[in-house]
């Protein structure tokens, strides 16, 4: 008889010793999950993710820039952010290019179409987000857009990354 067990842990992470001190930092720093998405369609998971008030309002985000999703929206000049929730990881983990995507990253789920681009069907927080600028920044590319609407949905726990892992507010 073979025993099969499931790590606990990612077995293909670095192991913490030999991260950088900035990614170790990075590590112990609570960050929203979210969904980028725009026409194409493609998207992205997005921890990264910074939502700054104002008139108009902006969100900030760190992402690939070697991605399909950034290749899109660089073309469309506007992207969809989603806020995640908890029951979302399997979706996060799809678009974070950690889960099997048969038939693409958009097949097996409603997708609601928009403007911006689509948006899991249901109701959930999102905002319509128009391109206006990005700059390479650390390893990263820095994204600022212009929020041009939102759709606030139920309140709902967040979908949160921590130390490699999901995690809920558990209050």
């Amino acid at each position: 008889m073979v025993l099969v067990t499931i790590h606990s842990t990612d077995p293909f992470a670095t192991p913490e010793g030999e991260k950088s001190a900035v990614r170790r930092l990075r590590g112990r720093l609570a960050a929203p999950v979210t969904l980028w998405t725009t026409a194409g369609p493609a998207g992205l998971t997005v921890s990264s993710t910074l939502v700054a008030d104002g008139d108009p309002g902006r969100v900030l985000g760190l992402i690939d820039d070697e991605s399909d999703f950034w290749d899109a929206a660089e073309r469309s000049g506007r992207f969809a952010m989603v806020a995640l929730t908890p029951a979302d990881r399997q979706l996060a983990d799809r678009f974070a290019g950690l889960m099997p995507a048969p038939g693409g990253l958009f097949a097996g789920d409603g997708w609601t179409g928009t403007d911006y681009g689509p948006v899991p069907a249901g109701a959930r927080t999102w905002a319509g987000c128009r391109l206006e600028s990005s700059r390479v920044l650390g390893w990263a590319l820095l994204v600022e857009a212009v929020i041009e609407m939102i759709e606030a949905g139920p309140a709902a726990d967040p979908l949160i990354h921590y130390r490699g892992r999901y995690h809920t507010l558990g209050h």
